[in-house]
């Protein structure tokens, strides 16, 4: 069993960008790609777990969403950064899904297919779903970054992060992951 990262994309690893769907519109959160490979390096599996209901919706296509998920692992292996795997919850809210978020579907499926051990694990993201998402799947901590909607969500609802570790940003989560003791 290994140990993983699941990280939500856009707030975490790329601006927040209102559905976003062109790779021209991708800008990387600072320090990004350094802070995965320090995860990396330590022995830590990573995935995407994105909900992109933009394709359920109609506003843009699954082709699209590949787009862009090609351009971040040419970009984050050039900084010698490897996803395992990027999961992608194309519905929107409403419609049936098996793995969007806050389900923990795609965690269970990195758990069965891959060997995740979810207990030594961690999730990263900007939105309460994110957070609700690892609790659901009993990971060891679930860490809300301040990047993307997570200021909002920290200022608005704190009580809702009482189980949370709250940072600024992804390099702020990796350090915290790599000592949590801090």
């Amino acid at each position: 069993m290994s140990r993983a990262v699941f990280l939500d994309r856009d707030g975490v690893l790329i601006e927040e960008r209102n559905y976003l769907h062109r790779v021209e519109d991708v800008v990387f959160i600072p320090g990004a790609a350094m802070a995965l490979r320090r995860l990396s390096a330590a022995g830590f599996r990573l995935f995407i777990v994105t909900n992109q209901s933009g394709v359920g919706r109609g506003y843009f296509t699954m082709a699209d969403v590949e787009k862009v998920h090609a351009h971040l692992e040419r970009e984050f292996a050039r900084a010698g950064v490897r996803f395992q795997r990027i999961y992608v919850a194309p519905e929107a809210p409403g419609q049936p899904s098996h793995g969007r978020k806050p389900s923990p579907q795609f965690l269970f499926d990195a758990r069965d297919e891959l060997g995740v051990d979810l207990a030594q694990s961690y999730v990263v993201g900007d939105k309460l779903i994110d957070l609700e998402c690892g609790w659901n799947a009993g990971v060891k901590k679930a860490i809300l970054v301040r990047t993307g909607y997570g200021a909002e969500l920290d200022r608005q609802a704190p009580a809702a992060l009482n189980r949370a570790v709250v940072v600024d940003d992804l390099p702020a989560a990796a350090a915290w992951i790599l000592n949590p003791s801090q």
